[in-house]
């Protein structure tokens, strides 16, 4: 399958970090609190980050590697992709 790592901006500031098969779709169950429990207290507000083209396996150590970046370095990767 087609994994991705995404990053959405909630409306607080936060940065949230994920993976994916079908990034529209995950989006939108955020968007309506029906996926992860931290957008109970954050609202998304945009996708700012899409990498694509992941194994299962390869999304996951992405999204650990993205997690334990400062928000310094995070804001840095977005803007290197845009």
């Amino acid at each position: 399958m087609n994994w991705a790592v995404y990053i959405i901006l909630c409306s607080d500031d936060s940065l949230y970090t994920g993976i994916t098969t079908d990034v529209t779709r995950r989006f939108n169950q955020h968007l309506n609190q029906k996926g992860a429990k931290y957008f109970r207290s954050h609202q998304p507000k945009e996708l700012v980050f899409i990498e694509e083209g992941h194994t299962r396996r390869s999304a996951s150590q992405k999204e650990i590697a993205i997690k334990n970046m400062t928000r310094k370095q995070k804001l840095s990767l977005i803007t290197e992709k845009s």
